[in-house]
């Protein structure tokens, strides 16, 4: 495997993991009023479209996106509980 090969074999693991948050994503509204959903998944359709962008440019650069976005989802989720009274 060349070294090309192997850093979009790492890219498309990268976004293949920002898909498996989705779910998480959309389902958020379980916990939060519609506007921060709408917010969320406004944040999430932004990095993949981002991921999508960086894939075919600079492969590598996806490799954080599923980290940045799970910090956003559990960040974004957490700050309302605590300082906005969202409840489950």
């Amino acid at each position: 495997m060349s070294k090309q090969t192997g850093r979009y074999v790492a890219a498309a693991v990268a976004m293949l993991a920002l898909l498996v948050l989705a779910p998480f994503f959309f389902a958020a509204g379980l916990m939060a009023p519609g506007w921060a959903v709408v917010v969320l998944c406004a944040v999430w359709v932004a990095l993949f479209v981002l991921g999508v962008v960086w894939f075919r440019r600079r492969p590598l650069w996806t490799l954080p996106l599923p980290v940045v976005a799970l910090v956003v989802w559990w960040g974004g989720l957490s700050a309302g509980e605590a300082l906005l009274g969202w409840t489950a």
